[in-house]
């Protein structure tokens, strides 16, 4: 049966990481961000996203350096609560809410990617659908090939990532007012209920904006000498991604004034328009949409590892097991994914898939491996950890509250979230009794388990 091949090196690995974190995120919730601080004192809320990206990072360096194989969080969750009873459940909800939110983030980078086009000429909502339904197709097509190719082209996509937010932030140097960039209204920083709940509302986008810096984990079967480059993958990912995020929302402020920037759908062309002109400006917007094509390739590169993961143990419908013969990708996973993203791409807006796709994640997987990293550690020798978090267990247990905080804020959707994992402990049942698993059935051996993801 064909295998996949270990061939993205640590340059890959980063590029293949930040493409997805950038993405449209920063572009179309900067405006949201700013009106949920009500001022410049957004930044804090950029600034709050990426502590809670690196403490979560800590998490996804241990268990990825660990178990280095593709699946990433199905493979943890499977080990940590046990692959022979609590962890088939735990890996099975994950897969579950994978054929929801993982066709909603690529779905919202799609919808987003059609919104910014606005831009260039109004769109009607057929015209709009037809752009985002036509990216998720051009990416499939982009995706359908050898994995030593994909890096290559991750490498060239991130060239003109950070190329662009390069750009855009040397614009902002050389025509920096502090005066505007720092107009803090009365009561900025006043810590109040209502302050934190805006804290709150502005994180749940700059978080979603963050998200994509633990993607090599997916790909862990992929990565040379995963037990080095997945960890420095995921911090070099966070922290060339906070400097720069940082960096390029401080000069959006220092050029376009708060009160007018909190209502622009367009804030980075509007920014490029009061510096050079609406030429630039167009030019800036083609960048902007090259940023959000390379995040979902990226994004859909990674989970279509993930049933293909599940069906390989078993866990999931057979056919996501298979290889492509020549170009040896899961090429039934990337496709069946990326048709589920096709639909939801014409069906939905982009606030409730940003909303819905945190609500979802959030309990199984975030909260969810990191209570199973804190299990592994009671299990596990400490050599069985090629990589350990500095001060452990702090960065776990802040983390588990910051994503418990944050899965509060995120509203009216958080029974959503709840209403996807009572269907998925459904399906898990039934799917378990046909097939006669636990606990329908006896235990599976977990050293027979284990021995799949040995690095």
């Amino acid at each position: 049966m064909p295998q996949l091949e270990r061939g993205l090196g640590l340059k890959e690995a980063v590029a293949l990481n930040m493409i997805e974190i950038v993405g449209i995120g920063p572009f179309v919730v900067s405006s949201l961000v700013i009106k949920a601080m009500g001022g410049p004192q957004a930044l804090i809320a950029w600034l709050a996203g990426a502590l809670l990206a690196t403490l979560d990072g800590f998490v996804w360096s241990e268990l990825g350096a660990a178990m280095p194989r593709a699946g990433g969080t199905y493979v943890f969750l499977r080990e940590a609560y046990g692959p022979g009873r609590w962890g088939r459940l735990m890996s099975f909800l994950f897969v579950w809410q994978t054929f929801v939110q993982a066709p909603l983030s690529v779905a919202s980078a799609s919808i987003g990617f059609a919104r910014y086009a606005g831009y260039l000429r109004p769109l009607s909502t057929i015209e709009a659908k037809a752009i985002s339904g036509g990216l998720v197709i051009l990416l499939v097509i982009l995706l359908y090939r050898r994995i030593q190719t994909i890096g290559k082209i991750s490498v060239l996509l991130w060239v003109g990532v950070v190329g662009t937010m390069l750009w855009l932030i040397w614009g902002g140097i050389r025509h920096f007012d502090a005066k505007l960039a720092f107009d803090f209204p009365p009561n900025a920083f006043h810590f109040s209920s209502l302050w934190f709940a805006g804290l709150g509302a502005a994180m749940v986008n700059t978080v979603y904006s963050y998200w994509g810096y633990y993607n090599i984990c997916h790909l862990g079967g992929e990565i040379r000498e995963p037990q080095k480059n997945i960890p420095r993958g995921i911090f070099l990912s966070i922290l060339g991604i906070t400097v720069l995020y940082l960096a390029m929302q401080t000069s959006l402020l220092g050029v376009v004034p708060w009160r007018e920037a909190q209502n622009s759908p367009f804030i980075a062309s509007l920014f490029v328009e009061k510096l050079y002109g609406t030429g630039a400006a167009h030019f800036v917007t083609w960048m902007v949409l090259w940023i959000a094509l390379a995040s979902v390739f990226s994004l859909l590169l990674g989970y279509s590892r993930v049933p293909y993961s599940a069906a390989l143990d078993g866990n999931f419908f057979p056919i996501f097991a298979k290889v492509h013969p020549t170009k040896h990708f899961p090429h039934v996973s990337l496709l069946i994914l990326g048709s589920l993203a096709f639909l939801f791409s014409i069906v939905l807006k982009l606030e409730t898939a940003i909303a819905g796709i945190l609500a979802m994640r959030l309990l199984v997987q975030f909260i969810g491996q990191t209570f199973g990293l804190l299990l592994l550690h009671r299990r596990w020798s400490a050599d069985k950890f090629p990589f350990r978090m500095w001060f452990y267990p702090i960065p776990a247990v802040l983390t588990i509250a910051g994503w418990a905080w944050l899965f509060w804020q995120t509203g009216a959707a958080r029974k959503w979230g709840l209403l996807e994992i009572a269907l998925g402990v459904t399906a898990f049942l039934i799917w378990s009794a046909v097939m006669h698993h636990w606990p329908f059935g006896p235990a599976e051996p977990e050293a027979a388990v284990a021995s799949n993801t040995a690095p």
